[in-house]
């Protein structure tokens, strides 16, 4: 910062310490303020989304109606990288309390806190009897798995998916279980040795330090320690002494100077946070993507790619488009037809897979020289609502199929797609995917679902688009943007409308599948749940 700041603050090391004004404590216990004191209640927010009101709630999750936007272009390549925000301090400082503070002030969907104490070396058997008794350096540069952070952060910027530790402290070790972080728009990474490493300095785009009194901190300390972690009074101050006091003054305080920002008394100083999330409001304004309006005017005119493979015409196939096309058929032949046609796609789809030479004995005990599947495993991934209609024909071909979904969203002040929610399987990268929708105007949620898998480190060319309508838009920007994507659907419209409905079209799938009601202004593709 250039200039002084209209608020209270002074200039430290090139940056600017904020501070609101308040009165000296006469002890400890009132020297710590509750969380939000002074602020008015504000909605809170999650890892993944906002508190809206919900859009489906069941028994075992709720769907929020807030998502995130695209952070990718037409090309298919990421365009728009998370921002970062780290959070440094000493032990106790309140960086934690700091973090959720501008999360639920920020009211931006797709936030990840990722804590630094989940980076903790594993210890050896020695070390761990040193830990036991309160005698390893927790609070050392070394303690830190340094490379696994900065290659953690890397892909979370990118908007990939991560595998993150689970340290308990228990036992000073890290769980067998580890916790799965996807995307985001903005990372807030915190950890006492949060600006140690040059790395992983470059990597965050703002630097907060917040600024404490070690008398505070010692009495956090001692309160976190004994209440959640098991500790005895006794050795917590042995270990606040011997290590973690002479750290911080020789490895944290000196990293105050490489701040852009310093924050005393941490979560009290409402003022610099109010002011932190403006900032990032602003960065987040200036990275916005238009990614539907530049699908409408590119890649159009082509041939269609040699990717595309579209089910053979025949008169039994034509005549059951010509059911579902009609807006006079009932509900109950439009499903009836549409999942025959879907098993038709299914079993044409799998003709795509790799299959390898193999042998096998007839009852008769002769050899038959036939073919096996020469993957790992088949994963179908729908783009709900619709695609999820397609699970029952892809589960009647492929036996022990895994499911995930995805849902996304048409925004209906922007346009443009926004993911909402996924649930994939465990290890997807190693499988062939199907994924599913079952009709594709302007590609535009197929390419975000393809996105997606991408992070989760799918191979491109073991993706398989699949729907039973595309129009020649949809086909061209998913082939665009992903030339090793196989597109497999049972016929091809020309065109477009205004409101991206595809002409002549079938109209809008999932109403006439579940009987819901239209929507004024939605697409073909799920009125608003999804909109390719």
């Amino acid at each position: 910062m250039s200039s002084p700041p209209a608020y209270p603050g002074i200039r430290i090391s090139g940056c600017w310490a904020l501070r609101a004004e308040g009165s000296n404590a006469e002890s400890l216990d009132r020297l710590l303020p509750p969380v939000g004191a002074g602020r008015s209640p504000r909605k809170r927010t999650t890892s993944q989304c906002k508190s809206e009101p919900p859009l489906l709630r069941t028994s075992k999750r709720t769907i929020y109606t807030a998502g995130r936007p695209p952070w990718y272009n037409e090309h298919g390549t990421q365009s728009k990288e998370a921002f970062a925000i780290g959070l440094g301090g000493g032990s106790a400082s309140g960086k934690t309390t700091v973090a959720r503070m501008i999360i639920e002030a920020l009211d931006v969907p797709w936030v990840v806190l990722l804590s630094m104490d989940s980076f903790y070396k594993v210890l050896t058997k020695q070390q761990q009897e040193q830990a036991a008794h309160n005698n390893f350096n927790f609070d050392h540069p070394d303690a830190f798995d340094f490379d696994l952070i900065v290659s953690t952060l890397k892909k979370l910027k990118q908007g990939k998916s991560v595998k993150v530790p689970i340290y308990d402290f228990t036992t000073h070790s890290r769980k067998k279980d580890w916790k799965t972080l996807y995307g985001a728009n903005v990372i807030i990474f915190e950890g006492i040795m949060a600006f140690a490493d040059k790395t992983l300095l470059e990597l965050l785009d703002m630097k907060i330090f917040v600024d404490t009194d070690s008398d505070i901190r010692l009495v956090r300390r001692l309160r976190r320690d004994i209440s959640e972690r098991g500790r005895d009074i006794e050795g917590v101050i042995k270990q606040y002494n011997k290590f973690v006091k002479p750290a911080f003054d020789q490895y944290i305080q000196p990293t105050m100077r490489v701040a852009d920002i310093v924050v005393p008394r941490g979560s009290g100083n409402t003022v610099a946070i109010d002011l932190i999330v403006q900032h990032v409001h602003s960065q987040l304004e200036e990275r916005e993507l238009s990614v539907r309006a530049a699908l409408a005017s590119a890649h159009q005119c082509h041939p269609l790619p040699r990717t595309l493979s579209v089910l053979k015409s025949t008169p039994q196939v034509r005549g059951m488009h010509t059911i579902i096309r009609d807006k006079e058929t009932s509900r109950d032949e439009f499903i009836f037809y549409s999942k025959r046609l879907m098993r038709l796609l299914i079993e044409h789809a799998l003709s795509f897979l790799p299959f390898q030479d193999c042998v096998v004995q007839t009852p008769q005990g002769q050899d038959y020289a036939g073919k096996c599947y020469g993957g790992k495993q088949i994963t179908g991934v729908s783009i709900l609502r619709a695609g999820e209609t397609m699970e029952p024909a892809l589960r009647a071909v492929c036996k022990d199929v895994r499911i995930g979904t995805i849902l996304i969203q048409t925004n209906q002040l922007t346009g443009e797609p926004e993911l909402h929610y996924l649930r994939l399987p465990k290890d997807i990268s190693d499988d062939h995917v199907i994924l599913m929708d079952c009709t594709v105007s302007t590609g535009a949620a197929a390419m975000m679902a393809v996105r997606v898998l991408l992070d989760h480190d799918v191979p491109e060319d073991k993706i398989f688009l699949l729907s039973l309508l595309m129009a020649e838009m949809g086909v061209h920007s998913v082939a665009y943007a992903f030339p090793r994507v196989r597109i497999i659907t049972t016929a091809v419209d020309k065109r477009v409308n205004d409101l991206f409905r595809i002409i002549p079209g079938i109209g809008n799938f999932g109403d006439r599948y579940f009987g819901t009601d239209a929507v004024p202004d939605g697409s073909d593709e799920e009125e608003v749940a999804s909109t390719s």
